[in-house]
């Protein structure tokens, strides 16, 4: 019987060899994810910046981070416009075309997932058509239905155009699907109709997709521009918040106050930055959703 000897220097070796090697992958890992942060969290920090700069500091240190003389010019020279009616148009509309893709989404998708009818599977697949189309092709044939029903230069073509969405009705489908058929059966062994069915039982189980789908229709209703910009063509009180801040460099002359416009564009996104940072965990939920069960 023969007996292998070992060193004391070879485990120490090998285990030596593999200590350094973490630390070096963790470090750059971190170095990179910093570095990719940086990139994407800079630009945003800097318009913050420079809407408390003053215009003589932003034309001499335009990518300075601290502005040498605090001044709120830019907000009061902002707020001389009417930007109080166009946040005001802003989550009118917004809140409206939420609640309705809520409640029109929730029906379309529990229908699609649980309801068998003739042409089920086509008429969901016509639906994740349209979310293939680009926006820009459907600008002139939007223009020509709103201006046929009448819908132009008034809140009606503002919010029923969009009161659902084609990625409201998949979402929602998506997640009915994930839901156990046995709730349903146990609630009309019960006696509950295909509504109380869905109302009592089915809905509430849904809470998370809801507020994931609340997040993104408020999302996309609030920083909306080009409907905005299809539908009102001469009624400036109707202007939406992306709508009058795009008009509103215009409006500005021939030198352009970057300390306004940048106060404007923090208006617009400081509500849905702060609104994903609260809920950002409904977001990711959301988007799983969407990937659940072809």
């Amino acid at each position: 019987m023969t007996t292998t000897a070992v060193t004391e220097t070879d485990v120490p070796l090998a285990v030596g060899e593999r200590t350094w090697v973490r630390p070096v992958k963790a470090i750059l890992s971190y170095g990179l994810l910093f570095l990719l942060a940086a990139m994407f969290i800079y630009p945003f920090l800097l318009a913050i910046s420079t809407s408390f700069k003053t215009l003589p500091e932003i034309n001499q240190n335009a990518i300075g981070l601290i502005p040498q003389t605090f001044t709120l010019e830019g907000y009061q020279r902002l707020f001389g416009f009417n930007v109080g009616r166009w946040t005001l148009n802003s989550a009118l509309v917004a809140t409206l075309v939420t609640l309705g893709n809520v409640f029109f989404a929730s029906l379309a998708g529990y229908a699609l997932a649980r309801i068998p009818f003739p042409g089920n599977r086509w008429v969901f697949l016509a639906i994740l058509g349209t979310m293939m189309i680009p926006g820009i092709v459907l600008i002139i044939p939007m223009f020509i239905v709103l201006k046929t029903l009448g819908f132009i230069n008034n809140y009606a073509g503002l919010i029923v155009p969009k009161i659902v969405t084609a990625f409201g009705i998949f979402l929602m489908k998506q997640f009915f699907e994930s839901v156990p058929k046995e709730l349903e059966e146990a609630a009309r062994i019960d006696g509950a109709t295909q509504f109380q069915t869905f109302f009592r039982v089915i809905l509430p189980t849904a809470r998370a997709a809801i507020v994931a789908l609340i997040i993104f229709s408020f999302q996309g209703a609030w920083n909306e521009f080009t409907h905005a910009l299809i539908v009102v063509t001469t009624n400036a009180n109707l202007y939406t918040l992306p709508l009058g801040l795009a008009l509103l460099r215009g409006g500005m002359g021939q030198n352009l106050q970057w300390n306004s416009l940048l106060a404007g564009s923090m208006l617009t996104t400081l509500p849905m930055a702060i609104l994903f940072f609260i809920f950002q965990r409904y977001f990711i939920e959301g988007t799983s959703y969407s990937g659940i069960k072809g």
